[in-house]
């Protein structure tokens, strides 16, 4: 049974932009609260916390757009606002309008020039960015969720009828979220003042010698490659759990989830794009780069090249998650009694 596809890309891009979005933000935050002293470490985690408050607001607001672009009359989101319920929509429409102000002020802050000689403005702007990654990192949780949440919501889709759906889409927007982080990292600094040369000790303390050019980072670098490993795999349970959950499912969960099964629509799209080409690879060569240093405690080195498309293929398939689901969900419906 084939059903009208009403939604199309601008809200696909909306889903994934707002995720995206609201991933670097919660990142930057954590990454601002994880060293808040003033000590040798302070400049890497702030640098790091820089480029995600930047760049979260950025892809939020595009996304948002293309949304009211979608709904074709730019005064029909402003009806959300007109009440407050406990419906998902209204719920999510709050904490996205929050969000979008406490990330862009957010972003702002870390944009002053804080390193002036005025003691008073640095310490108000510290002040002001510790509150504000408190109060971003549950509000762009939420963001996250939400674009989950927001398709659970309707029951005549039974794809989008799971508690996995937002859980998947929070670990993907997080995971999406880290991946920018590191290609505005690669792009902005070609020769990053945190970028060591490649010398790399064995396990008994003889230098390695490496052929291959690479760069040897603070342990921020090392930070972010474990954490979008851990939440790759995260994702990669989530995206199990969502499959068994429809599958041990009787009725019309178990018809819709046949469509990204082998031999279904969109199985080729799903597995080759979401799976392999999103997951499973940048997991492989993540997992090769951060090996040294988890078992023999040697510095990290990341290549340039790898790295910029490692979280390149991460972005891609966390587009391509959105745009499987989405798209699966319409072309399939309730089967009936």
């Amino acid at each position: 049974m084939e059903h009208e596809v009403a939604w199309h890309f601008p809200v696909i891009w909306y889903l994934y932009l707002a995720g995206l979005g609201a991933g670097a933000v919660v990142v930057a935050a954590f990454a601002f609260l994880g060293n808040m002293k003033q000590t040798s470490e302070h400049y890497h985690y702030s640098r790091m916390a820089r480029y995600g408050a930047v760049l979260g607001p950025i892809p939020l607001i595009v996304g948002v757009s293309l949304l009211i672009f979608e709904l074709g009359q730019p005064s029909r989101p402003l009806n959300l606002y007109k009440v407050i319920n406990l419906s998902p929509m209204s719920i999510g429409s709050w904490f996205l309008l929050f969000f979008i102000i406490t990330s862009i002020i957010y972003a702002i802050t870390f944009m002053l020039p804080a390193f002036t000689g005025h003691e008073r403005l640095r310490k108000t702007i510290g002040n002001l960015q510790h509150a504000l990654s408190l109060l971003n990192i549950p509000l762009g949780l939420g963001v996250a969720i939400y674009t989950g949440v927001l398709l659970g919501a309707m029951p005549s889709r039974p794809l989008w009828n799971s508690p996995i759906l937002a859980l998947l889409f929070m670990i993907s927007a997080l995971s999406t979220g880290i991946a920018a982080i590191i290609i505005t990292r690669v792009v902005c600094h070609r020769k990053a003042a945190d970028a060591l040369p490649d010398r790399r000790l064995r396990p008994h303390g003889r230098r390695m010698s490496s052929k291959r050019p690479g760069r040897r980072y603070h342990e921020t670098g090392y930070l972010l490659a474990t954490t979008d490993l851990i939440l790759i795999c995260l994702e990669l349970i989530a995206i199990f759990l969502f499959i068994m959950f429809a599958h041990l499912t009787v009725g019309n969960l178990k018809y819709a989830i046949a469509v990204i099964l082998p031999g279904g629509a969109m199985a080729d799209t799903f597995w080759i794009g979401v799976i392999l080409i999103g997951l499973v690879l940048p997991a492989i060569v993540e997992l090769y780069a951060v090996f040294p240093r988890l078992i023999y405690n040697v510095p990290f080195v990341a290549h340039r090249s790898v790295e910029f498309l490692v979280a390149l293929a991460v972005l891609i398939g966390g587009f391509m998650l959105r745009y499987v689901i989405v798209i699966a969900g319409q072309i399939t419906g309730p089967m009936g009694i």
